[in-house]
C-alpha cells in the first residue's frame, strides 16, 4: 500500500513529521483527543503528589503510600501517550502553559484538606478522566489508529483501578473521637461511702 503524502498531515515542523499512512485529518483527530488526556494526567499527577505530601492524620502512612503509587502510575501514562502521538507524527505537550490551556482537571491549592476529602476529590477526578479516555478510544477507532486505542485501553484500566481503590476508601467514615467510659464503680463508691475491705486475721491474732 502506498503511503499517503507523508508530511501532509503534519501540524508540526517538517523534521518532526514522522511518516505514517494515516491521513492528516486522522492524525489531527487523534492528537486533539489524546493531548488533553496528557495534560489532565500531568495535572492529576501534581494534585495527587500534593495530597501525598500534605496528608495528615492517623492513617497518614496508608494514604501517603497510596497517593504516591497512584501518582507514579499517572506519570508513566504521560510518557506512553505523548510518545504514541509522536509516533504518528503529531505534536504533544511543550510547556506548563500548554498544559493549562488543555487540562480539564482543576488545580487544588487549599492549604489543608482532610484525608477523606482528598480521597473524594481524587475519586471524582479519576472518574471524569475515565469518561474522557473512553471517548478518546472511540476517536482512535474511527480514525484507524488501533495502536493508540489499545494503549488507551491499558491506561483506562489503570484509571479504573485508581477509581476502585479510592471508592472503597471513601466508604470509610471515621467517627469522631469518643471519650472512653470510666471503669464501673463499686456499690460503695456509687453511694459516696468508701469501699470496705474484708478484715484479715493473721496467726498472730490468736491466743
Amino acid at each position: 500500500m502506498a503511503t499517503r503524502a507523508l508530511n501532509a498531515h503534519a501540524a508540526v515542523p517538517g523534521p518532526l513529521a514522522t511518516p505514517t499512512d494515516l491521513g492528516s485529518d486522522e492524525v489531527r483527530a487523534v492528537v486533539e483527543a489524546v493531548n488533553p488526556l496528557v495534560a489532565d494526567s500531568l495535572a492529576l499527577y501534581v494534585k495527587t503528589k500534593n495530597f501525598h505530601w500534605h496528608v495528615s492524620g492517623p492513617h497518614f502512612r496508608d494514604y501517603h503510600l497510596l497517593f504516591d503509587e497512584q501518582a507514579e502510575a499517572l506519570l508513566e501514562s504521560v510518557d506512553l501517550l505523548a510518545e504514541r502521538l509522536r509516533k504518528i507524527g503529531g505534536g504533544t505537550i511543550r510547556s506548563i502553559g500548554h498544559i493549562a490551556s488543555l487540562q480539564t482537571i482543576g488545580d487544588d491549592e487549599d492549604e489543608f484538606v482532610p484525608p477523606l476529602e482528598m480521597v473524594r476529590r481524587l475519586l471524582e477526578d479519576n472518574r471524569a478522566m475515565a469518561e474522557r479516555q473512553r471517548a478518546a478510544i472511540e476517536v482512535c477507532d474511527k480514525n484507524r489508529d488501533t495502536p493508540t486505542g489499545n494503549l488507551l485501553q491499558e491506561v483506562l484500566d489503570q484509571t479504573e483501578r485508581r477509581t476502585w481503590f479510592l471508592f472503597e476508601i471513601a466508604q470509610d467514615e471515621v467517627p469522631p473521637l469518643i471519650e472512653r467510659p470510666a471503669a464501673p464503680r463499686s456499690a460503695g463508691e456509687r453511694r459516696g461511702a468508701p469501699e470496705r475491705r474484708p478484715a484479715t486475721t493473721g496467726r498472730s491474732g490468736r491466743r
